[in-house]
C-alpha cells in the first residue's frame, strides 16, 4: 500500500508548527498531545503518556509479552519558542523546512506510518513498542530508564534520528562523557597582597592544558575543554574556576581511559583543590552492534528497488547509545533524509520519505516474524 504523502506532509507541518523546546514543559505537553492524536488516528490505538519530572514521553506498547522490536524517537527540539516565525514551515521543490524537520519530527512520523502500513497488511504488532521521548536534546535524563526498560532483551532497537544525506543509516556513534572540573583557590586583593591568594585562574589554565592532551585522534577519542568561568572582579585573585569538558570515544576502553585520567588530575599549586563532577553519559554504539540489522536492511532496500543502502559513523550521541549499551542490537538513522540539524538550513527531502517508510515497514515485519 502506497504512503499517503499528502497526509504525511500535512501532519509533518502540524508537528513542526507545534514548537517543542526541551526546556519548556507546557510546549512539550502540547507536542505530546498532538503526537498522541496523530498516532492514534494512524494506528487505531492511543498511547500512554508517561510524565517523568514534568516531561511527557509518548509510548505505544503492543501486547503484554516480551519486546521484540522497539522503535525510538523524540519530539523535543533545540529550537526556542518563536523560531517558527523566523523559520516557518515550507514545502518547496520537494524540500521540507522548519525547526525540527531533520531532528526529528519527520522521523517520528516515519515510524508511525511504517507501523500503520504493517497493520494495513494484516500484521499483528504484538511485542512492538514505539517510544517518543521529550528530553533527548537534554541528554535523556528522565527518559533513559524508560528506553532501557523497553529495549531490554529485545531483538532490535530502531532509532529514528535522520539519515545521512544520501540515505545512509548510522551504524556507529561515539560514546559521550560530560564533566565539569572545579578549581578552588583562595581570594586576596590583586593589588595589595596578591601573594596571599591562590589563583584559581592560573591553576585552571594548567589543568586545561593537561586535559587538552588527553585525546587520541588515531583512536577517534576527543577530550575538549569547553565553557570556562573564573574569578569575580578584576582586582581580586580568583578563588574559584570551573571548566566544562566534552569527551567522545568510539569504544568503552577509551571512555574508561579518559575517565581515569581526568580523575587522576592533581593541582599544580599545592594548596589548590580540584573537584571533578560528571562522568560517562552514553556508551558508544559500535558497528558490531549494528551490522546484523544493517545487512538485513540492505537486503530489504535492494528488494524494494531503493538506491543501495549505505552506512556512516557519526560523533554525536543518540538514544541508540543507550540501547546498544544494554546489549540490544541497534540501527540508527532510520528517520527522514535531509540535513542541517540544529541549524537554520534544517530540512528533509520528500522523495526519501516513502522509501524510509517502506524500509522500516519491511524491517519491522521481518523482525516480528523471526
Amino acid at each position: 500500500m502506497a504512503i499517503d504523502l499528502q497526509r504525511f506532509t500535512r501532519e509533518f507541518e502540524e508537528l513542526i508548527e507545534c514548537e517543542s523546546p526541551s526546556s519548556d514543559p507546557a510546549s512539550l505537553v502540547r507536542s505530546a498531545n498532538l503526537l498522541s492524536r496523530i498516532g492514534t488516528e494512524l494506528l487505531g490505538v492511543a498511547p500512554r503518556i508517561v510524565t517523568v519530572e514534568g516531561c511527557p514521553h509518548v509510548l505505544w506498547r503492543f501486547g503484554d509479552g516480551p519486546r521484540r522490536v522497539v522503535l525510538i524517537g523524540h519530539h523535543d527540539t533545540v529550537w526556542p519558542l518563536g523560531t517558527i516565525r523566523r523559520l516557518p514551515f515550507s514545502d518547496v521543490e520537494g524540500i521540507i523546512r522548519g525547526p525540527g524537520a531533520d531532528d526529528m519530527k519527520g522521523g517520528v512520523l516515519v515510524a508511525l506510518y511504517a507501523l500503520a502500513a504493517l497493520q494495513a497488511r494484516g500484521a499483528l504488532l504484538d511485542g512492538v513498542s514505539l517510544l517518543v521521548t521529550g528530553d533527548e536534546e537534554l541528554g535523556s535524563l528522565t527518559s533513559r530508564p524508560l528506553i532501557e526498560a523497553e529495549a531490554e532483551g529485545a531483538r532490535a532497537a530502531l532509532v529514528f534520528e535522520s539519515g545521512g544525506g544520501d540515505g545512509a543509516v548510522k551504524i556507529a556513534r561515539k560514546g559521550v562523557a560530560i564533566y565539569e572540573l572545579e578549581v578552588r583557590g583562595r581570594a586576596s586583593h590583586a593589588g595589595v597582597e596578591p601573594e596571599k591568594g591562590i589563583n584559581a585562574t592560573t591553576e585552571v589554565a594548567h589543568q586545561v592544558l593537561k586535559i587538552a592532551q588527553m585525546g587520541d585522534a588515531k583512536a577517534g577519542t576527543s577530550v575538549v575543554p569547553t565553557v570556562l568561568h573564573s574569578g569575580t572582579t578584576s582586582n581580586t585573585v580568583p578563588a574559584l574556576a570551573k571548566v566544562g569538558i566534552d569527551s567522545r570515544a568510539t569504544n568503552v576502553t577509551e571512555q574508561l581511559r579518559v575517565d581515569a585520567a581526568l580523575r587522576s588530575l592533581t593541582p599544580v599549586h599545592p594548596s589548590a583543590r580540584l573537584l571533578l563532577r560528571g562522568g560517562i553519559n552514553r556508551a558508544p554504539l559500535e558497528p558490531r552492534q549494528s551490522m546484523g540489522l544493517y545487512g538485513r536492511a540492505q537486503r530489504i532496500a535492494g528488494r524494494l528497488g531503493h538506491p543501495p543502502l549505505r552506512s556512516i559513523a557519526v560523533g554525536g550521541g543518540s538514544d541508540g547509545n543507550f540501547t546498544a549499551g544494554i546489549g540490544t542490537p541497534t540501527l540508527d538513522g532510520l528517520g527522514t533524509v535531509g540535513g542541517g540539524s540544529h541549524a537554520d538550513s534544517e530540512h528533509a527531502v520528500k522523495t526519501w520519505i516513502p522509501r524510509r517508510v517502506e524500509l522500516v515497514r519491511d524491517l519491522v515485519g521481518e523482525l516480528i516474524l523471526d
